[in-house]
């Protein structure tokens, strides 16, 4: 189990929290903590060069957002992966995102400026698509969030942004491969083009198996990962906590 030190001295405690918070979520996103891993507040404090007040405000929020477990006398454990827990939250972001499509296809589009943006990423040419995985990663979920958006209901919007980050852990992992990327550039255009002609059916049934095939993919891919990750930790010296 690794944990990368923290470097920040003179930080303000909000801006250590901070540091500390997005350090750990990071560490969990790349598999150096994996599901199962225990530690201390204080070990965690150590390695991060911090006091346990930042260190407790970072892992409070990790708990909050169902990253971690606490166990009050023996300390906290990286959750481990629930796929049907997972599964479910696609299944609501297909029902909200299919509901905001309905919605567009009753107003006007010609002047929405979150589809104007949207025509701007994704009705490019094959040679204007970009390849680097995080920021395509970034864009899909901005594709997602802004269907949602554009369609003006702002509850509904809340709603889908909360959905987005709880799978923001796997979902990010489709984009690791390079056919992923540009099937993610030829499905967004074929969704964006049929809601602009007011295909709704068609556009809400392709948007259903682009979610699908992608749950399908980073299932796949977490669950490769994760056999990976622990193999490696295997081979390492037994500690609880390891500074790379």
């Amino acid at each position: 189990m690794q944990i990368a030190k923290t470097q920040t001295p003179k930080a303000r405690p909000d801006n250590l929290a901070e540091r500390i918070y997005q350090q750990l979520k990071d560490d969990i996103f790349e598999f150096r903590l994996l599901p199962g891993d225990r530690f201390s507040e204080n070990e965690v404090a150590e390695r991060v060069q911090a006091s346990r007040t930042p260190v407790r405000q970072a892992l409070y929020r990790l708990e909050r957002e169902g990253y971690l477990q606490v166990y009050f006398r023996s300390g906290w454990q990286v959750r481990a992966f629930d796929f049907s827990y997972f599964e479910e939250l696609y299944d609501v972001r297909i029902v909200l995102e299919s509901a905001a499509v309905a919605r567009l296809g009753q107003i006007d589009l010609e002047r929405n400026p979150i589809v104007d943006e949207l025509k701007r990423t994704w009705l490019v040419t094959p040679t204007e698509r970009l390849l680097d995985a995080a920021r395509v990663s970034a864009l899909d979920e901005r594709f997602h969030c802004a269907l949602v958006e554009a369609a003006g209901n702002s509850e509904m919007a809340r709603m889908h942004l909360e959905i987005t980050e709880k799978i923001r852990i796997i979902r990010r992992l489709d984009f690791t491969q390079t056919p992923r990327i540009e099937a993610t550039y030829a499905e967004h255009a074929q969704i964006l083009s049929a809601i602009l002609q007011r295909r709704i059916e068609p556009a809400q049934q392709m948007l259903r198996s682009h979610i699908e095939i992608s749950k399908q993919e980073v299932r796949k891919i977490t669950l490769h990962m994760l056999h990976v990750a622990r193999q490696r930790s295997q081979l390492k010296p037994p500690s609880k906590l390891s500074v790379p």
